[in-house]
């Protein structure tokens, strides 16, 4: 017992609405559900938790993380409670105690035992559908500060998985527990074939259709990395882990489920450097900077490439170090920088064309090609010309250039193109070749699950406005208008706004 109020429980359970003496019966019940029935707790319990820190014993921490995932209809882990004894569950900054946000960076230990409970909670908050009061994301600038040391530094592999008796690690609450064994090559390059399948999917037709089959199979690699498996095995199975964990955050994204996204992101950062890859884990903060760009929060972004820059190492391939400056490019358009933008885009060229693949490209880096490069560019001079008008043209121009070479099946960010070109026209005053754009992404739109196309239509819809007197745009507006999903309540915290 710390003596001090643990504040993170406190905030979820005024979010929650219950009395104490509420949530006494429904941990009760609830443990008795989950065949602990000898279990008894009483008000004057769950007033120690919440205002003298106390952490009560397994299961009740699992209990409560399953009463407020359902409550909040957003996945809540027990570090999210405050409830894991390393000292984290008390004062915020500022109260004379440092904490970091969101149990970042946690204990190596910790890794799989946090990414099978969040998978766990994850698919339990699927499988009964539910809606609720959502939760923020993190500022960029705190994530940062709590990983830097941490990413920085590179850890021995740990041989040694979690201890399958430790009460830390114990089942997440209403998910089965998948059976730890020992695993071969084969199984193992089996799931490394299976994250190939999934990523391929997830560009063709957007995150929506296969998240739950990721974290259900991410949920699963959770389970595995509970045995003791020889080190060059583990370490092939923490990149699966990093992988189908990026994929996770990246379809979160792709719906709208923003925080959900993020912390698949820092999962993804936490097994790629268990495995001894810093370029991954660089490249899984890469994709939180671009969530925080498209939710309009570059000062944020710029914080996590830095962070994902410097902390990926020396092993950082050109390719890979181009793909995080089009990142950083786009964040510098959103805030107007248009002469940091080109000198950042120039090094993004300079890096890619030197990049000879001398080595081994990374999996993960064999998306970004030619066309992929161009059309960054073009978002980012898109995002430039809301505040330079003059960067419409060479948006149009890279936009053009991406779409003459998307040929692979990637039907997203054929999408992105045309939208980018569309909205480019329109900034250019030239309504006709917007007009056309749009059409062809609107026409690829109705198949794809990808919230963030709508989200980037109804960026470029407002574009529109100055043309509706023109009778094909005023149509345009209308099928626009009819083909947009209805609003809905917000399901996991920020909605987007890029």
């Amino acid at each position: 017992m710390s003596g001090q109020p643990n504040t993170r429980l406190a905030d979820l359970f005024g979010l929650a609405g219950w009395s104490k003496g509420e949530l006494a019966r429904l941990v009760n019940r609830q443990a008795a559900a989950m065949g602990h029935p000898q279990l008894s707790t009483d008000t004057s319990r769950v007033r120690r938790w919440i205002d003298m820190g106390e952490i009560p014993r397994d299961p009740v921490p699992r209990v409560l993380a399953a009463l407020f995932t359902e409550r909040l209809g957003r996945v809540v882990t027990i570090e999210d409670l405050g409830l894991v004894r390393h000292g984290r569950a008390g004062k915020r900054q500022g109260d004379g105690i440092e904490e970091h946000p969101d149990g970042v960076p946690w204990p190596p230990e910790r890794t799989a035992a946090v990414l099978t409970e969040f998978t766990g909670m994850d698919l339990m908050l699927n499988r009964r559908g539910l809606v609720g009061a959502g939760a923020a994301l993190a500022a960029g600038s705190t994530l940062s500060s709590a990983m830097h040391d941490w990413l920085h530094t590179d850890p021995a592999l740990r041989a040694d998985a979690p201890l399958l008796d430790d009460p830390l690690h114990a089942d997440p609450a209403g998910f089965d527990r998948y059976e730890a064994a020992p695993i071969g090559s084969q199984e193992i390059e089996e799931l490394e074939r299976s994250v190939e399948v999934f990523r391929a999917w997830d560009a063709a037709r957007g995150g929506g259709l296969q998240r739950k089959a990721v974290v259900g199979q991410l949920n699963e690699v959770g389970g595995m990395l509970a045995y003791h498996h020889p080190p060059h095995l583990q370490r092939r199975l923490w990149g699966v882990a990093a992988n189908l964990a990026v994929l996770a955050g990246w379809m979160s994204h792709d719906v709208g489920l923003e925080p959900t996204a993020q912390k698949y992101f820092v999962i993804a950062a936490h097994a790629a450097r268990e495995g001894g890859d810093r370029p991954r884990a660089g490249e899984a903060l890469s994709r939180a900077a671009r969530q925080m760009v498209h939710l309009g929060r570059p000062d944020d972004a710029l914080d996590l490439m830095k962070l994902a820059q410097s902390g990926a190492g020396e092993r950082l391939q050109p390719r890979t170090k181009a793909m995080f400056h089009t990142i950083e490019a786009w964040a510098q358009a959103s805030m107007g920088k248009g002469q940091a933008m080109r000198r950042t885009l120039g090094r993004a060229e300079d890096l890619f064309v030197s990049d000879r693949q001398d080595a081994q490209t990374p999996d993960w880096m064999q998306t970004f090609k030619d066309e992929d490069l161009y059309g960054m560019q073009a978002l980012a001079y898109r995002t430039l010309a809301e505040f330079d008008p003059g960067a419409a043209a060479p948006a149009q121009y890279y936009a053009e250039k991406a779409l003459a070479l998307r040929v692979d099946g990637r039907e997203r960010s054929k999408i992105f193109d045309h939208l980018s070109m569309a909205s480019a026209c329109f900034i250019a005053d030239d309504p006709e070749q917007a007009d056309r754009y749009a059409r062809l992404a609107l026409m690829s739109m109705g198949s794809n699950s990808s919230r963030r196309t709508w989200d980037r239509l109804r960026q470029m819809y407002r574009l529109t406005a100055e043309y509706a007197g023109y009778p094909k745009i005023h149509q345009l507006r209308e099928e626009i208008r009819l083909a947009l999903p209805k609003p809905r309540a917000k399901r996991d915290g920020n909605s987007a706004q890029a």
